[in-house]
This record gives C-alpha cells, sequence and structure tokens, in this order.
C-alpha cells in the first residue's frame, strides 16, 4: 500500500505545486488504484508516474470546489481512450453526479467502461471482504467528507512446524485449515485457530478534505497509520485560516496528536509560500506532533503492515 501525492497546493495551481489528488496505491492487495479528489491537471500529474489510469477502480470526491474536481471530466475520457474497460466507482458529496453527467454530455464524450457514481453522506459508504471505507463529515464552507480507509485484519500464518509435528503431511489439509475448515485427522478434529498466528492488525489510512480544525478531523484520524490533513496557512494566518474554512499546520499537528495517529502528512499548502517559507509550516506541526511530514507533488511513501 503506497500514498502517491499528485497535487499538493490549495486553490489554484502553482509553479511546484499542483491542485488536489492523491493516489492510494493498491496493486499488491487488490491490482487498484484508488483515487483522493481529481484537480484539474490531474491526468498530465500522472503521466509522470507509473500509475495507469485503466487501474483506477475508485475515485473519492472530497467537496465540489473546482481544485478538487475540475480534473475529472479529461481523466474519465482519457481512461476510456487509453483502453480502460473495466468499471469505476465515483464517490462524492451531492451534485457530483450533476457534475460529471453534464461535463460528458456536452463534450460528447463516451466511455466505453461502465462508470457509476454515488451520492454521499457521512457512514460507511465502501465494504468488502478486504477493506470498508468511511465517510466523516468535516467543517468546510460547503459539504466536505474525510474519507477513513480500514484494511480488514488478516489471518495469521499457519503454523505449518505445529502440523508437521502432528505427522500431517503438506497438502490439501493445510489450506482447508488456513480457509478455517474444522478437519478430522486420525480420530482428532483440529480447528484451525489452534493452528494460526494471531490475526495481523489491518492499517488505517485517513484523508481529510478542506476543513476547518474540528472534532471530526480527530475522529477521522484516530489511531490511523496515516492521518493527511490539509495545512494551508502558518500559524500568524490562523485567523484568516478559521474565516475560509481550513486549518493551519499547527492545527492539524494538534489533530494528529488527540487522534493518537502514527504519522501525520501535511498537504493543501497555500500558493503564498514559496519553498523557502514552507519550512516554517513543517516547523511549526513538528513542535506539536514529532513524526509530520509534509507532501509535495510527486512524493511517495509505503504504508507498512502492523
Amino acid at each position: 500500500m503506497e500514498l502517491i501525492f499528485l497535487g499538493t497546493g490549495a486553490g489554484v495551481p502553482g509553479k511546484q505545486r499542483n491542485v488536489s489528488a492523491i493516489a492510494l496505491s493498491m496493486l499488491q492487495e487488490r491490482g487498484a488504484v484508488w483515487l483522493f479528489d481529481c484537480g484539474e491537471a490531474t491526468q498530465h500529474q500522472i503521466l509522470h508516474t507509473n500509475i495507469r489510469p485503466r487501474r483506477i477502480e475508485h475515485i473519492y470526491i472530497t467537496h465540489l470546489h473546482g481544485d478538487h474536481i475540475f480534473g475529472l471530466p479529461g481523466l474519465l475520457g482519457s481512461r476510456s481512450f487509453q483502453g480502460g474497460n473495466t468499471p469505476l466507482t465515483v464517490f462524492g458529496p451531492e451534485g457530483i453526479k450533476s457534475f460529471i453527467e453534464t461535463s460528458l454530455a456536452v463534450s460528447q464524450t463516451h466511455l466505453q467502461y461502465e462508470l457509476h457514481v454515488k451520492e454521499i453522506e457521512e457512514g460507511i459508504i465502501y465494504e468488502d471482504s478486504g477493506f470498508k471505507v468511511e465517510a466523516i463529515r468535516l467543517q468546510h464552507g460547503i459539504p466536505s467528507f474525510g474519507y477513513r480507509v480500514i484494511e480488514k485484519d488478516l489471518p495469521g500464518e499457519l503454523l505449518v512446524d505445529k502440523l508437521k509435528e502432528l505427522g500431517i503431511p503438506p497438502g490439501p489439509m493445510y489450506q482447508k485449515i488456513k480457509n478455517g475448515s474444522t478437519v478430522e485427522w486420525q480420530g482428532a478434529v483440529l480447528r484451525n485457530e489452534d493452528f494460526l498466528s494471531a490475526a495481523k492488525k489491518g492499517r488505517i489510512v485517513a484523508l481529510a478534505g478542506d476543513t476547518r480544525y474540528c472534532d471530526a478531523s480527530v475522529r477521522l484520524g484516530r489511531e490511523a497509520d496515516v492521518l493527511v490533513h490539509e495545512a494551508t496557512f502558518a500559524e500568524d494566518k490562523a485567523e484568516i485560516a478559521y474565516n475560509y474554512f481550513h486549518t493551519t499546520a499547527k492545527q492539524a499537528a494538534a489533530i494528529a496528536l488527540e487522534a493518537q495517529a502514527k504519522r501525520l502528512i501535511m498537504t493543501h499548502i497555500s500558493s503564498r509560500y514559496q519553498p523557502a517559507e514552507e519550512e516554517q509550516l513543517l516547523i511549526e506541526a513538528k513542535e506539536i506532533f514529532k513524526n509530520t511530514s509534509m507532501a509535495k507533488d510527486f512524493y511517495k511513501t509505503e504504508i507498512p503492515k502492523r
């Protein structure tokens, strides 16, 4: 599981930072990529990575401000032109369906794959055997959500040595025990829980949309392996941050600390800060939460298994 930051700026594209888009690559876990927001020129940013649009399975939109959605029509069309034929689902607040349908209809873009658009409310919005995604409404000028991606616990390893001690040779019986079947061996009933190590705890990745400092952000990041949170301004602009429904770097760090997240990655940095000035945001955050980093465009980071 790997995070790839495609755009890390706030509001408008800049020379150093494009607008918001983050990919969660899960090629090993499910052979797919999930995209969080799709600002203008996201498909251009993808060209500089190893991401293949046909591998994008889900797109999660946090809110409907242009710097988070204007790249959607182009990416959806290009995915089709490039041979993507597997279904794609877009999740987002009310209005996302109208935006996509109108954009594709006016431009006469015809997709060669199934496109599903699901308008969301707070709660669990997706679940399968491996993952669960929870949407949590944050505090912004328009409806804005954070997404909490929860990997389900993985079964423990098969205790092969223990089976061999009983004289059970490697073979189909090992797989049956691993899969949870009850197996009989020489008159004894073997329960799979007796031959598996402890389950491996699944990972949690929390990605916030635009928001003020709020309790919902803390709930979003609770015990997350990684909390990705906006940090639009330095602390001397706290009043501006509040008035424009944004968060300072110091506030993002306070959220991570209260949430007991393992790691904070700051993004959505205002274009008013030049690269040399951005260091101040990182300094302010690390005073509160040491395990903080600031994302730049094309920054990649693995999320190790627990």
